[in-house]
Formats: C-alpha cells, structure tokens, sequence
C-alpha cells in the first residue's frame, strides 16, 4: 500500500562517525533528482572529538522535501532515525506525536543508555508508546549481509548507516540507482568499499520490504518548476561558483587569499577544483595573510575575494580598513556562526552584523549585502562582485552557516543570463588623469593596474591627497576624504533596485527579516496571510546602504517585528539609520534555525493587540 504526501521532514541523527552527513545527503540527492522541492539543515557537534555516544556527540541532517510548501527545513520531523541512545535523547523534545521513529536494537545496552542520559531504557519503559516506532538489529544485519566480502567488523558497522538508508528509502518509494552510481563513482579504486556500501544499502530496502512495522510506503510527487536544468547545490558551492560566473563577465582572473576556518573552508575547497578555469587559489598562514594577499591581488587587477567566519572577521580588521583607504575592490564573505570567541563553530547565528556594518577604527564605510538561501549564494557573490568592482569599494558579503551547509536544488544559469560587470579600469593613457579623479555620478576612482604606461602611482594606509593620491596630513583634506569615502557607499543605493515586499493590502504588522531566515520567515507569514491575517513580510539582502524606498515601506504599518538570530543588531541598525520607526524585535540565540511555529505564535500575539 502506498500514500502520498505532500512533504515530509526527516532527520538522520546518530554519532559523529556513524556517517548520518552522508546518509542525509545521500538522500537528498535522490530526491533533488526526483524533481522535489528540498531544504536542509546539516547539524554537526562544535567539538571536533565529542565523547562517543553522549548527547554533544550527536550528528544530524534534517531535510524537509515535498511537492510544494518547502520553505524550511522543518520545525520537527515526521520520521527520525536515531543510531543509538544518544541520537534519541537529544531529539525526543522535538519529536510529533505519530512521528516515525527507526531505532538499531543493537546500540541500546545498559552502558549506551545510562551514558545518553536515560534512567531506564527507552524502548521498554513506554517512552515511545506516543511514536510509531521500527525497531531492528541493524547493526548485526549490516554485518550478516557483508559476511561474504571478509571485512573486518570496524569496516562493516560503517556501513550501517547505509542499511538504515535503505530502509527510508524503501519507506518513500525511492529509487537506488543514484546512490549506488554514487559508490561506484566514489570508490572506483576500492570495489569492494563499494560493493559493501551497495549490498547494505539493498539489503535495508529488502528489509523494510519485508518486517511486519512497515505496513506501507509513502510517495512524495515532485515539485512544479520553472522548465530548465537542476542540480543540488550548497550554499557554500554557489558562492564559489558566483565568484566564477563574476570573474568570467568580468572578464577578470579570480583570486581567493584565505585561511580554513569553520564554516567557510568549503568556498576554497570548491574553487580550488577549477583551476583549469584560472582560478587562482592561496591558502594563507593566517586570516590577515589572507586578505592582505586578496588586497595584493586587487591592485594587481584581479576579481579578490577572501572568506572567512566571524573570529577571522575580527583578525582582517585592519586590512580591510586598507581596501577602504586604497579605495581597492574585494570582496569579503563572513559565513556567519555562533560566538563570541571560538562560540559555537558549527552552529549558525547571525551575530556579526555589526560587526560589518562599524566594526573597524575611523571612518570605514563598506558595502554590506546579505544572502537569503542557499541557492541565492550564487546570485549574492555575483551582485557581490558587481558592486565591488563598478563602485571601487570593498563589499562584505554575509551568509551563515545554516546556509552554506544547507542544500536545495537550484536551476543552473548561462552566463547570457546573468547581467554584465563593467569595471571601471583605465587602460589606456589619459593627460588629465589623477589617481583619486572620479566618476561624478558614483564617486568612484578609475581602477589603473600596476605597469600601465606612463600612469604609474601609489596608494596606501596614510590619507591620500583628494587628487593626487600622495600622503597628505591636511585637516580639511581628511574631512574632505572621509566624506567622500562615505558618499560613494551611500550612492550605491542608486544603482540598487528598490526595496519589496509581500502582502500589499496589510496595514497592522510588517515582519521584517534579513539573511539565511528567508526561508523560515516567508513561511510563517505565507501560512497566517493564507488565514486571512492583516501582515505583511519584507527581507532585506542590502544592508548598507538600504534601498532608498525602505522608509517608504516602513511608514505604511502600525507595527513593525525584526526577526533575527542575535539580540536585535538589525534591529538596532534600523534605529540608528531610520530613527524615525519603532521596531518591535524577536530574537533567537540557541544557534538554531527559527520554528515556523514559533514565529506564528509571535505574530498572531502582536496581531491580537489592540
């Protein structure tokens, strides 16, 4: 028998090394291949060693996939799979009540269960009475159904989680052949990893098919989009891959100077596989190395880019004060995590916004712009880009780690596409040409690469001549520099489009949100307009300098609610540059995601106010 659903939300938990990043996105990308609408939530432990089978060890993958109506990763699961003891501890408080639990058998021993925190075993004490529960010995399965290929027992338990893959796969009507090319392709050099992967894969679905707990399958129909080509994308691949597409119109070299950091470091890994493409990719002793080689690079004449998280931000301070005062086009992207200090490595947070936006000594206006999801990444390094080189300024760009380890399908563009970038480089000799004369409408200098005829200058950290771009001590230059510096940022607003926002006939409540909860956010409204409530919705991807309209937006409605993940830094940038409004806020500080839920029950608080 089979039902279908309009989506559903799975989480795969156990230890770090029971493979459940794999497992997820395994998953995923069947299911992205199958045509569904996808987002996920990779939840990794913030200590690199956590103590084996304890709660802070669990790993996990969420993925919410369906047929419409995905706009997160889900606020609780419909189906958990949890590998031991600790992985169903840490979930229970967040479970449905017919959520589908599968459980290994094998890893419930009185130790396992006293280390996870229980007092007394789970499966026998009527915990899960409220839940539909699976319960098999999949660890001995996994070995029995490898036995013939001689593995030894460390080897085969790895493949455990395949086998518990199989099961859900069997569960929602899902095809093999993807993750079983997956095998082949990854392990060519190693057949029989390959071979013990795909037999404990077949051999979960050939179980589900035939235990007693699993009376029916599931189907999940495929999402309706827009006609073209698909993949499954991160976050962190699309910003690479934007920065490759912004190099390519403009016809530039890329340069990414950076240093691994969490959760960045998959940027640099992905452009470091196209070097055949001319990317040129340095890995830096340390973050200021980092952006000091990308600010080399853009006197140079190159697209710059450098990566980094907050800690890193803090270390590359100084530098990009530099690329202020040099006027020099990079590009800055902070995958945002928890903090302060070392904080939260593999949580997401939005907590650096100031430190974007004022987070430097003097007077050091950057541009700040921010992606939504994680397949805009893509569209957010361009744009990125874009602003940096036509505007010679630096730009930050922010994502967080929700986004850059989360997926979703994305339809690949054509570089015919997407829109030109025309930096604004001097070539060829001009008599009347100084190297701080400027674009009258932009204020931008023109961009002259070291070796050019006859127009050879400098620039560096000491405050420039308005004109000339020597040293210059000169008071009223100073102020004359500083504003100017200001201004161009402020006339990036010109060249951006205007502001939107959804729900055109709402008067009472604007929910305002910026960054990686578009998803989230867009979500709970859709769900209460779709109620007939009087509230409207509008996210922010430029920062500084907003749209010029944003005011216009604001003064339309009786009450206006900041959501962000921090203690109110847009919020508080809203008042200091719009003081005008009153801004209502809710905050969320936990390294999660929001819950559609919990926003719903804050809106419809504000809306039964009188």
């Amino acid at each position: 028998m089979k039902t279908t659903l309009e989506s559903v939300v799975i989480k795969f938990a156990g230890d770090s090394g029971d493979g459940m990043q794999l497992a997820g996105t395994l998953f995923t990308d069947t299911t992205a291949v199958m045509g569904n609408a996808i987002a996920t939530f990779p939840d990794f432990p913030s200590e690199i060693r956590a103590p084996q089978g304890t709660v802070a060890g669990v790993s996990g993958f969420q993925i919410h996939f369906g047929t419409s109506g995905v706009h997160s990763p889900g606020d609780a699961p419909d189906v958990l799979v949890a590998m031991n003891p600790a992985a169903l501890k840490s979930n229970l408080h967040n479970l449905k009540a017919a959520c589908t639990i599968i459980l290994d058998s094998d890893t419930f021993s009185k130790k396992t269960i006293e280390k996870a925190g229980f007092e007394t075993n789970p499966l026998e004490d009527n915990t899960l009475a409220d839940y539909k529960v699976i319960e098999g010995p999949i660890t001995s399965l996994t070995k029995a159904a490898l036995v013939d290929l001689g593995l030894d027992n460390k080897t085969a338990d790895r493949c455990k989680n395949m086998f518990t893959l199989g099961i859900v796969f069997w569960l929602f009507s899902e095809p093999l052949e993807q993750t079983i090319n997956f095998f082949n392709q990854k392990f060519k050099n190693k057949p029989t990893i390959a071979e013990a992967n795909i037999k404990a894969i077949k051999a979960g679905y050939n179980y589900a098919l035939t235990i007693e707990a699993i009376k029916s399958s599931f189907t999940v129909l495929p999402a309706k989009k827009a006609p073209g080509t698909y993949r499954n994308i991160t976050g962190n691949q699309a910003t690479a891959w934007g920065f490759l597409a912004a190099a390519k119109k403009a016809e530039k070299t890329l340069f990414l100077g950076s240093y691994p950091i969490t959760p960045a470091t998959d940027i640099m890994h992905e452009l470091t596989k196209h070097k055949w493409a001319g990317v040129k990719v340095f890995q830096a002793e340390d973050e200021i190395a980092g952006i000091c080689s990308t600010i080399g690079a853009a006197f140079a004449g190159n697209v710059a880019i450098t990566t980094t998280s907050g800690p890193g931000m803090a270390l590359k301070t100084e530098a990009i004060g530099l690329a202020v005062m040099t006027e020099l086009p990079i590009v800055i992207v902070n995958v945002q995590r928890g903090g302060p200090s070392t904080g939260l490595p593999t949580k997401t947070e939005q907590s650096d916004l100031m430190q974007a936006v004022w987070g430097r000594n003097g007077e050091s206006p950057v541009v700040v712009i921010s992606a939504s999801t994680p397949a805009d990444c893509f569209d957010w390094a361009f744009e990125a880009t874009r602003i940096a080189l036509e505007h010679m300024t630096p730009v930050i760009l922010l994502t967080e780690s929700y986004l850059g380890n989360g997926a979703e399908p994305w339809k690949i563009k054509t570089l015919n596409e997407l829109p030109d970038i025309k930096p604004l480089t001097l070539e060829i000799m001009d008599a009347n040409w100084r190297p701080y004369n400027r674009d009258e409408v932009k204020l931008a200098r023109k961009w002259v690469i070291p070796g050019t005829p006859e127009m050879q200058h400098r620039i560096g950290g000491l405050e420039k001549d308005e004109y000339t771009g020597c040293v210059s001590h000169n008071p009223q230059n100073h102020e004359v520099m500083v504003n100017i510096r200001s201004e161009k940022v402020a006339r990036v607003a010109n060249f951006i489009p205007e502001q939107r926002y959804k729900g055109k006939d709402a008067k009472k409540l604007l929910v305002v949100g910026w960054g990686g909860q578009f998803g989230i956010l867009f979500g709970a409204v859709n769900n209460l307009q779709k109620e007939g409530k009087d509230i409207a919705f509008t996210h922010f991807n430029y920062i500084n300098p907003l749209p010029k309209n944003t005011a216009e937006i604001f003064a339309k409605f009786d009450t206006i609610l900041v959501c962000e993940l921090n203690n109110g830094q847009f919020a508080n940038y809203l008042r200091a540059v719009l003081p005008q409004f009153k801004y209502e806020q809710f905050n969320k500080v936990q390294g999660l995601p929001f819950k559609i839920s919990e926003l719903k029950a804050k809106f419809n608080e504000l809306l039964e106010k009188k």
